[in-house]
């Protein structure tokens, strides 16, 4: 499989709370067939002209190529960071099995094709 169909949505959030919080909504709004949280990451990252540091954690989210958009807005709406990471990779191969479970999982299918 190599149509880029899917995609892999990483989501950094201030805590293990609002990671949770984010995850339910994406789930609860079949936006999202799973999504896997780490806790305890430790970010570098330029902000407001110096250099931060924090303990985030990081969401993985798996959902269709198509459904990326609402998944960004979504992520936007209940985010509490003014600048939330939300960053799409494509997915190019794996499990055709899990393939066929993640679409089944997705009440609103996307029919659009994914935004460049």
């Amino acid at each position: 499989m190599n149509d880029f169909n899917h995609v892999l949505i990483m989501v950094t959030a201030a805590d293990n709370e609002e990671a949770r919080l984010i995850a339910k909504v994406l789930l609860e709004q079949k936006k999202a067939a799973c999504v896997s949280i780490m806790d305890g990451m430790n970010s570098s990252y330029w902000w407001k002209g110096g250099i931060e540091n924090a303990t985030e954690s990081l969401l993985m989210v798996k959902t269709q190529a198509g459904l990326l958009g609402v998944v960004v807005e979504t992520v936007r709406e209940i985010h509490s960071y003014d600048n939330p990471e939300i960053i799409a990779l494509p997915v190019i191969g794996g499990s055709e099995a899990y393939f066929e479970w993640l679409d089944e999982s997705l009440e609103a299918k996307a029919d659009e094709p994914a935004a460049p």
